[in-house]
């Protein structure tokens, strides 16, 4: 009852700033007129992206050999700003506009920190501009917001602020600032979420059971955005390396998760350097390099900080019958990307 409540709430709120207003004062058809070219724009910019895993891509097997999802243009020269789990180790790119125009593109760049791709049309993207960037710190909890995501039919879909706060995924992937919002919104891959004033905030990443603070007592679904002021720092780097700098750091191979205080392996990639150490799912991972991990999001920024040049890393296992180190060689994940030739 309560999540109902407050959904009605929501789009009552999001229909006074988002759609077309009836008044036959001039101040109010002057914000109308703004309001529904925001909308438009937003819209217009918004693209579906269709891509393909290249052959034998490890990747794959969780993402899938054909992945779909949105994309935002940012830049006049075509350029695109998505989700990077959308193009890993993909190729054979197309996007389609809001105006159901298909274009060919090609991987521009895939930061494993931030969790951004970038992607480029091949030709001159028509009747499409780019759009602007806003910031989280311009927003309030409770704030109106806007999802657009793009598929057969580009659509918009109302939503709200209800915190900023870290984010901690069990893939070896953390965000100091994230962006949580609901309802949630089923097509959030790579979906542009916008402000009032029709500026790029975030890039939709994952749907979520629950979005509020541990501590909260309500309960809501929604979705998680990653934000777009992350990329001014290694903008730069991407397009000229094809990563932002923070990426080329230590990578393992597992999938972990807390329970009950402690730090519990779930899964390995294969050929990682986990499995070729011999770390095995439903171990237990006590410490890194004769010092104790207190939490997922502690154990990931030790792992980071050890130099790329390192030999290996020591984790500390149990087993459920015993501890004991096994040493891990330090691997930089960036490198061992697989690319379609020629990028």
């Amino acid at each position: 009852m309560k999540y109902f409540i407050f959904l009605c709430f929501l789009v009552l709120s999001l229909h006074q700033n988002f759609t077309l207003a009836q008044s036959d004062g001039k101040s109010s058809q002057q914000t109308t007129v703004i309001n529904s070219h925001i909308l438009q724009n937003a819209l217009a910019a918004s693209v579906q992206i269709t891509s393909r895993a290249i052959d034998d891509a490890s990747s794959a097997q969780t993402l899938g050999k054909v992945r779909q999802g949105s994309g935002v243009v940012i830049g006049s020269d075509g350029l695109i700003l998505t989700i990077g789990y959308l193009i890993l180790e993909t190729e054979q790119i197309e996007i389609r506009t809001h105006q159901q125009k298909t274009y060919p593109a090609q991987v521009v760049a895939y930061d494993q920190a931030t969790g951004f791709g970038l992607i480029k049309s091949l030709v001159p993207l028509q009747g499409v501009e780019p759009i602007k960037l806003g910031k989280i710190p311009d927003q309030k909890i409770d704030n109106a917001l806007l999802v657009v995501s793009a598929g057969k039919a580009t659509f918009s879909s109302p939503t709200q602020l209800v915190d900023v706060r870290s984010f901690t995924g069990y893939w070896e992937y953390h965000l100091d600032s994230a962006i949580y919002t609901s309802p949630p919104v089923v097509n959030h891959s790579g979906a542009g979420l916008f402000n009032q004033k029709g500026e790029l905030i975030g890039i939709g990443s994952l749907f979520l059971q629950d979005v509020m603070p541990a501590d909260h007592s309500l309960s809501l679904a929604g979705n998680m955005f990653v934000p777009v002021e992350l990329l001014e720092p290694i903008f730069k780097n991407m397009l000229q390396k094809g990563t932002g700098q923070n990426s080329q750091r230590a990578w393992l191979g597992i999938n972990a998760v807390e329970r009950q205080g402690r730090i519990q392996i779930v899964r390995v990639t294969p050929e990682s350097p986990a499995q070729s150490a011999g770390i095995a799912p439903g171990q237990w991972l006590l410490g890194l390099n004769g010092k104790p991990v207190e939490s997922l999001s502690a154990f990931y920024k030790q792992l980071w900080a050890i130099p790329i040049n390192s030999e290996s890393a020591q984790l500390t296992i149990f087993d459920g019958t015993a501890i004991f180190q096994i040493p891990v060689p330090v691997v930089d994940r960036s490198a061992n990307i697989k690319k379609p030739v020629g990028i």
